[in-house]
């Protein structure tokens, strides 16, 4: 039996924590990190974000030196806390899902993504 990707979104969502575009601007010690395509990171993102597109993220996060502190995966810090978002918060959901799964155990997801977060009026940094 297959599923859409809309329950894909919503099955992922029932195992992670959201928080809103508030929540995640007040937390000054997340990692942010968006997860949408390079260009949509350059047309507007929030400040200090890190961009690791949703299809590299497994491969990527770990040895990230934002995450990590290190380059080695071996090293790194699954407690670091980790914001992450997307246009809608559909990639996030999932990718949050699977950061969860390689044992990050901080990890939340902002609801809405970068259009609740813009919608809040909250700052974008321009490229």
């Amino acid at each position: 039996m297959s599923i859409t990707a809309a329950e894909l979104v919503a099955e992922a969502r029932k195992g992670i924590r959201e928080i809103t575009p508030a929540q995640a601007e007040s937390d000054h010690h997340a990692v942010v990190i968006d997860v949408r395509e390079p260009a949509e990171f350059a047309s507007g993102h929030i400040p200090g974000a890190i961009n690791i597109p949703r299809g590299v993220l497994e491969f990527q996060v770990d040895a990230h030196p934002a995450v990590a502190g290190v380059s080695d995966p071996a090293l790194s810090n699954k407690d670091c806390p980790l914001v992450i978002y997307c246009r809608t918060g559909g990639r996030a959901a999932l990718a949050a899902q699977a950061l969860q799964s390689m044992g990050f155990s901080n990890v939340r997801s902002i609801a809405g993504g970068i259009t609740a977060w813009s919608e809040a009026g909250l700052p974008l940094n321009m490229r």
